[in-house]
């Protein structure tokens, strides 16, 4: 027969942000700990609200599984004494293994024992849930409460482990598991007796706790959807506020607020950063995108006193709109070039300067980059203009109430202040991507702009040794090389980063000078590696890092390629006649001459004349089978040619043929580095 399983922690309310890793964990470790104790079962379903982390495991086995296994014992040759009793060896081994001596079986000259385990009963091995799964939870915040050294994310209240209708004791500090499970908070706020592990969910939902976060999330966005259809409206549920607002709710119901028109003068992404970041409130639009004066929010409880908690819920939205349309109007008295020149007083980093040191120094890289790129002048212009005022914004009072606006406001106040269309743009665009995955700059200047600003961050951050270690990255480092390769390669950039690096490296710019250039290469390649993970095999990524250049395009497009060809024929024998080379080639002492007059057969000419028709060019495939086309001769060539012969003149020669090919193919890849086996 199968058994349902329940487990309930039963906390003091969770951050929003931290409920669904914690149930997603609890799952994890549940799984782990059935899969250990060699226990089958079917599936977990789990259940999280801000007040409780459960999972029910469906389809339990009544018992683990049997085991039985050859263990390996001591060698025949110490297995008796010299009078052909048992040794102390084997003795020892077969009490540790519960078996008689005599029991043993002897196979390739040592003994074994076929040692065998009962299953255990079920029951029993969840008797150390608590010990084995809740108490080894790690959480990103902790609590500790009371006398106790237990750590957790919130103080446990209650703790349900319900084996079908049977509790399965144990303790955690003084919570002892039961079969009793609370109510909402405010609906339903007593003792509710789970009779059967299967009844969890319908119990919870009698006493106004839908338990399961994907119902309730299904049922927040139907509620939220039907309100729209009703009011002709156009809304869009941003799934991370949808998250959280699934998060903080046990039993939700949606209801519509509203907002004094007079507040759509103010720009739609204050209001909307209002609503979203600060009161979890969802924006409403018209049919044309427009912003409405209303809002919709979803309350933990039913609609009993709805009308209180709109009109609460409004007055507090209200204190927000007031302090932004006060900022906007006070913002637009400001002067761009003022707030700059505070810039100098505002410090980027102790070690490094202030921001304005900071913007000084991107200036000078985003030149760089235009240069290599070769820019009109009148970009250049731009460029110019966008790095030299880029962070004002900064020291507005609306970007100091709402961070998150940083940039938007920017944009906002120099189109204002009469700046141009493409740079008030870049000052938006500068800090794109704002995640892993976030939408990268549009325009040309606001991409320049980002990556400029970000190289200068990792240069500067890594001159001063704040270089991240391990998962520690406080100054966001990782991230910022992830967005200049990733802008680098969505604008198809053919620019190769390391030159533009070591063109920097001898300046002295606003008295900074860089440094640990070893380091800052290392990084971004790390980074490179990283971001190229899924799309090559990861032992052709390390052959195309290895060949030192930072040209994005054609390291990404390298590493695409040879895993391609990695399963077609030929793709062995051609990377192993290359490894061969560039294995040999590193035996040169000193600057490669070839002499033709030293050539002593066919296969020596025949490979020079086919490196000499090499030339790696632009085209990536055609560069990889022009190398891959010399396998033939190469192979010819070391089949009829000693290369490391005596006489040095013949060797330095031969060497310095293989250099030259090795020259060639290294600004593919290191193919020493590719697996063949």
């Amino acid at each position: 027969m199968m058994a349902e399983y329940l487990l309930e922690i039963g906390l003091e309310e969770m951050p929003a942000h931290l409920v669904t890793p914690s149930i997603n964990q609890l799952a994890e470790r549940m799984e782990k700990f059935l899969a250990e104790n060699r226990v089958d079962f079917e599936s977990i379903t789990k259940f999280s609200t801000p007040r409780r982390l459960a999972v029910l495991v469906n389809g339990l086995a009544e018992e683990s599984e049997d085991i039985t296994e050859k263990v390996k014992g001591p060698s025949m040759k110490i297995a008796k004494d010299d009078q052909g009793n048992w040794s102390k060896a084997v003795l020892g081994f077969s009490r540790g293994q519960g078996v008689n001596p005599d029991d043993l079986v002897e196979e390739n000259g040592y003994l074994y024992a076929d040692k065998h385990t009962p299953g255990v009963v079920t029951s029993e091995i969840l008797e150390k849930v608590g010990s084995d799964v809740i108490e080894k939870m790690n959480f990103s915040t902790y609590m500790k409460w009371g006398n106790n050294t237990l750590l957790f994310v919130r103080p446990i209240q209650w703790l349900v482990s319900l084996y079908n209708d049977q509790v399965v004791p144990f303790s955690i500090l003084e919570d002892t598991a039961s079969n009793v499970s609370r109510g909402h908070r405010f609906l339903a706020n007593n003792n509710i007796v789970i009779k059967n592990a299967s009844d969890y969910e319908k119990d919870l939902a009698d006493n106004f706790v839908v338990a399961n976060a994907d119902v309730r999330k299904e049922e927040i966005t139907n509620q939220i959807d039907a309100l729209a259809k009703e009011n002709d409206w156009q809304m869009y549920l941003e799934p991370g506020l949808l998250e959280e607002v699934n998060n903080i709710v046990e039993y939700p119901t949606a209801f519509i607020g509203s907002f004094d028109k007079k507040y759509l003068d103010v720009p739609d992404e204050v209001l909307v950063t209002s609503m979203r970041e600060h009161q979890r409130y969802f924006e409403v639009r018209d049919n044309q995108g427009d912003l409405l004066p209303n809002f919709v929010s979803v309350r933990n409880g039913n609609a009993e006193h709805i009308d209180n908690v709109i009109s609460g819920n409004e007055k507090v939205l209200v204190a927000r709109l007031e302090d932004g349309e006060f900022f906007w109007r006070e913002d637009q008295k400001l002067k761009i070039e003022d707030l700059v020149e505070k810039l100098k007083k505002v410090t980027f980093h102790e070690k490094i300067g202030s921001i304005y040191d900071h913007m000084g120094r991107t200036k000078v890289i985003a030149e760089k980059l235009a240069s290599h790129l070769m820019l009109s002048e009148d970009k250049i212009e731009k460029i110019d203009r966008a790095a030299d005022i880029y962070k004002f914004d900064l020291l507005t009072n609306m970007v100091g109430e709402f961070p998150e606006l940083q940039g938007v406001m920017g944009e906002k106040y120099a189109l204002l202040a009469g700046e141009d269309e493409e740079v008030a743009a870049a000052i938006r665009e500068q800090y794109m991507p704002l995640s892993a995955d976030g939408e990268l700059p549009e325009s040309e200047i606001g991409a320049i702009l980002s990556v400029a600003d970000k190289l200068d961050t990792l240069l500067s951050f890594i001159t001063v040794d704040l270089i991240p270690s391990g998962s520690n990255d406080p100054y966001a480092l990782r991230r910022a090389t992830q967005g200049i390769v990733r802008i680098i390669e969505d604008k198809n950039w053919d620019i190769e980063l390391d030159k533009i690096i070591d063109e920097l490296y001898p300046l002295r710019i606003n008295g900074f000078k860089y440094r640990n250039r070893k380091a800052v290469m290392e990084f971004i390649r790390a980074r490179v590696a990283k971001i190229l993970e899924g799309r090559a095999r990861r032992d052709i990524i390390d052959a195309v890092i290895a060949t030192g250049s930072l040209d994005i395009a054609s390291l990404t497009e390298n590493a695409q390629i040879l895993t391609a060809k990695s399963e077609k024929d030929g793709f062995k024998e051609s990377v192993e006649a290359l490894a061969r080379v560039a294995n040999m080639a590193g035996k040169l002492e000193g600057t490669p001459v070839i002499e033709e007059s030293l050539f002593e057969n066919d296969s020596e000419k025949a490979l020079f004349k086919a490196i000499q028709a090499v030339n790696i060019g632009e085209n990536a495939e055609e560069n990889i089978d022009n190398l891959f086309d010399l396998a033939k001769p190469i192979s010819d060539f070391f089949e009829n040619t000693m290369v490391m012969t005596e006489d040095k003149k013949l060797k330095n020669n031969r060497l310095s043929l293989l250099s030259d090919l090795n020259n060639k193919a290294q600004k593919v890849a290191d193919f020493s580095k590719i697996n063949t086996k």
